[in-house]
């Protein structure tokens, strides 16, 4: 189905989809057919982004965007795709559910775009899916939650899974011999079931979750959950959010003096976490991808040549390092315009060419796609870093 017949199909779908999306949620190898037949096709090839750029999520939209905009012009200056000029469209979802389901009906109504990368965040993403897959745009989510993936055909994503997340959580509490765990998650869609997985996930290692408490991302006070906390007396909390409001309940945490071990999600994969949370950030520890820890890998890391390149690509261009955030942005871009080489703009050939992706090298780890698994990463893609002087160093396991 080419994009002019794809898009007579979109309206009616698209209606019911956005009241669905606004009342209802918060070195590689391609296989496939290379039916897309890119060699005839013309004009340039159109990739949407909806990105958090203003609003609670704009520290991950705003280095994502970043990235983008890089990564475009450096595609375009080495000739595009097959001799083909990618434009690159990015639409601001302002953090918001309604932002995202309009922004993306934008991009497949009006803009007519072959690939669709975003939202930064679980709840927009979520927002976004019933759209895309009821018009039949291939979309590399850039957020955690592994419901953006499970059971879709046209939807994959670049973050590590919130499960895997977990279990590298969750091990390493119960190396140290702790039994009794207390939760203090976002409470929008990333902070979703991952109650449930705790629980169920602890039976497995011993471990009990006592208390859970949540919290919006907008919040800047957090002592009544705090307080909760340190009246549950577990051996370690988890904290589950996204900067600021995760370092802002950290601040708090060590504030009111519940003084028990504390990890954090891969929401904090960046410097914005030691601005909000600021000395309280000491001695956090929290699985995530290489990129902040790039100084120590070693020589033989597969992954340690993409990063760095990265890194100093990025640094060069805006005068500051990336974030883990900025990772999952090239994480898309790389997977997109890969498939988008092998296959061309026909929707199904490239849906398929990205569910093909295999052994792709990235900068949240090494990717390989398959109808099952729209993420790509297994927990091999995450290490555990702990917060030290400002910046995160990577822990001995």
């Amino acid at each position: 189905m080419h994009r002019a017949q794809r898009r007579l199909l979109v309206p009616a779908a698209v209606a019911a989809s956005i009241a669905l999306a606004l009342t209802g949620c918060g070195a590689s190898n391609f296989g496939g057919d290379s039916g897309g037949d890119a060699a005839s096709e013309e004009g340039p090839i159109k990739i949407g982004a909806v990105l958090d750029i203003t609003g609670v999520g704009a520290n991950l939209g705003v280095p994502e965007q970043n990235t983008l905009n890089m990564l475009a012009e450096q595609l375009n200056a080495d000739g595009g795709i097959d001799g083909r000029e990618v434009e690159l469209i990015i639409k601001d979802n302002q953090s918001t559910e309604d932002g995202a389901a309009k922004a993306t009906t934008q991009l497949i109504e009006n803009d007519d775009v072959d690939l669709i990368i975003g939202s930064s965040r679980t709840g927009p993403s979520l927002a976004m899916r019933p759209l895309v897959e009821a018009a039949q745009v291939p979309t590399i989510s850039v957020a955690a939650n592994a419901a953006i993936v499970d059971g879709s055909e046209w939807v994959f994503k670049t973050a590590q899974n919130d499960l895997v997340v977990l279990e590298r959580i969750l091990d390493d509490a119960a190396s140290k011999g702790y039994t009794k765990i207390a939760l203090v998650r976002d409470a929008t869609g990333f902070g979703e079931g991952i109650a449930d997985i705790i629980t169920e996930l602890g039976e497995q290692r011993g471990i009990t979750l006592t208390a859970t408490e949540a919290f919006e991302p907008s919040a800047t006070d957090f002592t009544a959950q705090m307080t909760n906390i340190r009246a549950a007396d577990a051996d370690a909390v988890i904290i589950w959010g996204i900067t600021p409001s995760a370092g802002l309940a950290q601040a708090a945490y060590v504030q009111l003096g519940v003084n028990k071990p504390v990890y954090q999600s891969h929401g904090v994969a960046n410097d914005a976490f030691f601005e909000a949370a600021g000395p309280a950030a000491d001695g956090v520890i929290a699985p995530m991808g290489r990129l902040l820890v790039a100084d120590e890998l070693s020589d033989d890391d597969p992954q340690k040549p993409v990063i760095d390149q990265f890194i100093a690509d990025y640094s060069e261009e805006f005068g500051s390092s990336p974030s883990s955030f900025a990772g999952h942005a090239y994480d898309a871009w790389l997977v997109g315009t890969k498939a988008l080489e092998s296959a061309g703009t026909d929707p199904e050939a490239l849906r398929d060419a990205i569910e093909s992706t295999t052994d792709l090298v990235g900068i949240s780890g090494i990717f390989t796609m398959t109808p099952e698994n729209h993420s790509g990463l297994t927990a091999d893609a995450l290490i555990m870093a702990l917060a030290e002087g400002g910046r995160w160093t990577l822990l001995e396991e």
